[in-house]
């Protein structure tokens, strides 16, 4: 499905805010952030290169958000890192254990599933979240090396700066008065030196400088043709059960519940059903 590789690399801070403001008289704490950005986000770069209409073709997929080392993003020879599973255990960059569902008759009779580790016993303890996997050890994920690591924490930081709040027509800061306050936290978010988003496409994006992610940030972006050793990853069949986690719906705010909502006459209903 995917044949496109499109390498998305900063030309300095991105953005990493996903609302909530604060006022002058709170500054404690920061706005919610969201990072990286999503493959819905993504889609925007091609709706603006290709039109609205023309994304709306059921051949247009997109994948991601995954990050990579710059130096590993070429067109013969491609590695990037996707989340780590979850039933990945890992302390210290080290995969600890490999959590295995292993089906359970409990004293009603009922047959349940519980996750063991390799020697039949359930995981106690802390593990580390949030990382990476290198795609090219995905069959084998564990490396002999005591001091390398199996995965990798993301290569960014957030750089948290007030930021005012301007107004629509004019660019001076609004009112301190207003009821809403003139700043923000902006939560930018700073990638490390030769480092780059990568998503997965089924369309290519013609590469240049584009404006990315709010606030005016700009980023470079290049399009390679998928590895075809990774290709043929992606299309292995799935033989074990699996599951996914979407958003239910994506749309204007009017459509953004957390439960489906049906219109009937101009009006909001809820329907579960749907």
């Amino acid at each position: 499905m995917f044949r496109y590789l499109i390498a998305i690399e900063p030309l300095g801070l991105l953005y990493g805010s996903a609302g909530r403001f604060l006022s002058p008289e709170n500054l404690v704490g920061r706005s919610g952030t969201s990072f990286p950005p999503s493959a819905a986000t993504v889609s925007g770069l091609f709706a603006a290169a290709y039109g609205k209409d023309a994304m709306h073709n059921n051949d247009f997929f997109l994948a991601g958000p995954f990050w990579a080392d710059t130096e590993e993003i070429k067109p013969d020879q491609q590695n990037f890192y996707v989340p780590t599973p979850k039933n990945y255990l890992v302390e210290n960059g080290k995969i600890e254990h490999i959590l295995i569902p292993e089906k359970h008759v409990d004293r009603t009779g009922q047959a349940v599933y519980r996750w063991l580790d390799e020697h039949g016993n359930p995981a106690i303890g802390k593990y580390e979240s949030n990382t990476w996997l290198p795609i090219k050890h995905w069959d084998s994920p564990r490396q002999s090396k005591p001091d390398q690591p199996d995965v990798k924490a993301g290569s960014w930081k957030l750089v948290p700066h007030l930021h005012p709040r301007l107004k629509d027509d004019q660019r001076r800061v609004v009112d301190a008065n207003d009821d809403r306050g003139s700043l923000f936290v902006e939560n930018a978010v700073q990638m490390e030196p030769e480092t780059c988003l990568v998503y997965l496409s089924t369309h290519e994006l013609k590469p240049g400088w584009y404006r990315f992610g709010g606030e005016g940030h700009l980023v470079e972006v290049r399009s390679l043709e998928l590895d075809t050793a990774i290709q043929t990853m992606l299309k292995k069949p799935v033989n074990h059960s699996f599951a996914l986690i979407t958003p239910a719906v994506w749309g204007s705010n009017r459509l953004s519940y957390r439960e489906p909502r049906l219109l009937r006459k101009g009006k909001e209903h809820g329907d579960r059903t749907h």
